[in-house]
Order: structure tokens, then sequence, then C-alpha cells
């Protein structure tokens, strides 16, 4: 099966991202948390710039996560949900990526 193309919106803007059959709402959901933690970094007023506002988000999900099992120092590949937050986390990265060269360009 092939991916689907999936249109999230963050901080405002619009990302095209390849997602796999079944897994768009979960994208969307993904992405919406994303935009909503990084309003509330962007609104603080301390953070300036899209790329260092969505490091901060990442750091401050990726803590959320970890706190989940303070045991832990990283999240366990085996998890049921590790793949797809992988995943996820590689199609942001993707669309950070594009957004970046859309700048230079």
């Amino acid at each position: 099966m092939s991916n689907e193309t999936v249109i999230v919106k963050l901080l405002d803007k619009e990302y095209q991202v390849a997602c796999p059959p079944g897994q768009q709402q979960a994208l969307v959901r993904s992405a919406n948390y994303l935009d909503n933690q990084m309003r509330n970094i962007r609104s603080t007023g301390k953070v300036i710039g899209l790329e260092r506002i969505a490091v901060m988000a990442a750091l401050n999900i990726s803590n959320e996560l970890l706190q989940q099992d303070p045991d832990s120092s990283e999240i366990a590949p085996a998890a049921p949900n590790g793949s797809q937050v992988k995943n996820l986390n590689d199609k942001l990265d993707e669309a950070l990526n594009r957004f970046r060269q859309m700048e230079i360009g």
C-alpha cells in the first residue's frame, strides 16, 4: 500500500506529510498536539523562530514521554506506539526540512 498525503497545520503554516494508510487520524492528532505545544511556547515570547519553537516543543514532548517511565533513559522501541512515534517524528523532520528549503529558495 502506498502512503497518502495529509496536510497538517503548524503555527498557521500548512505542511504536506506522507502517511501510511490508516494512520491519518493519528498524524492529525499528533500535529494538533504539536501545534498546541508550539503555540504555548511562542506565547511566552521567550523563544523566537519556527525552528527553535519546534525544537523546544520536541524537547517538551520527549520529556513528557520519558516521565511516563522515569526509570527509562529512552522510550523502549518495543513500546506499543514506539514505531508510530518514530514515524511521526521522521515526518515532522521531513516537513521542517522542506520548510527550511523553501525559506532558502
